[in-house]
């Protein structure tokens, strides 16, 4: 049985499917339509993406995609660990401009839902870290947009000794406060 705990942001989940052991290994169901019915997971999933981070204290994000290509994501490790983060930037939302974190493990399984209208990032803790994501709406350069990994507003406590590893891109977002309407 898959175990399904709502975090402090009740519609950000954290989804930790049943391993079932054996002295070959282990199996999980990693997604099931019926376990997550009537959830805010339910879904229909149009692409699967998989990343690579050689280095420790790699952080992608603050990502998200606005308009009618706004992305509800499934976020897992494949290998090594991350520190997930959500934030949510739904107008009008009694969370807006707060965030909720996790850490997943491949060796735990746990996965983050991250509902449309929040913006994601991830910082590797180990490195090596392979991460694996289902996406419920395609890729869209256009509608994409994100925030500074260090907002001061938002003051997430990045697992990273200095400076992360970032993008050029990552580098010049903007702060959630200079963000505007959106569309959430």
């Amino acid at each position: 049985m898959t175990t399904i705990t709502p975090l402090a942001i009740p519609d950000v989940l954290l989804i930790t499917p049943k391993r079932h052991g054996d002295a070959r290994g282990w199996f999980a169901e990693t997604w099931s339509e019926k376990a997550l019915a009537g959830t805010s997971a339910q879904t229909t999933f149009v692409q699967d993406n998989q990343a690579f981070s050689a280095a420790k204290g790699t952080l992608r994000g603050l990502h998200f995609q606005k308009g009618e290509f706004a992305q509800g994501k499934l976020i897992r490790a494949l290998r090594g660990s991350i520190f997930d983060v959500a934030v949510d930037l739904r107008a009008g939302s009694a969370t807006y401009g707060q965030w909720v974190s996790a850490e997943l493990t491949a060796e735990g399984g746990e996965q983050l839902w991250v509902p449309k209208g929040f913006a994601h990032a991830y910082c590797t803790i180990t490195p090596d870290c392979e991460i694996f994501y289902k996406v419920d709406a395609p890729y869209a350069p256009q509608s994409e947009g994100g925030v500074i990994w260090n907002d001061p507003d938002l003051a997430i406590p990045w697992p990273v000794d200095g400076e992360p590893l970032l993008s050029a891109k990552d580098q010049v977002l903007p702060r959630v406060k200079d963000l505007g309407d959106i569309g959430f």
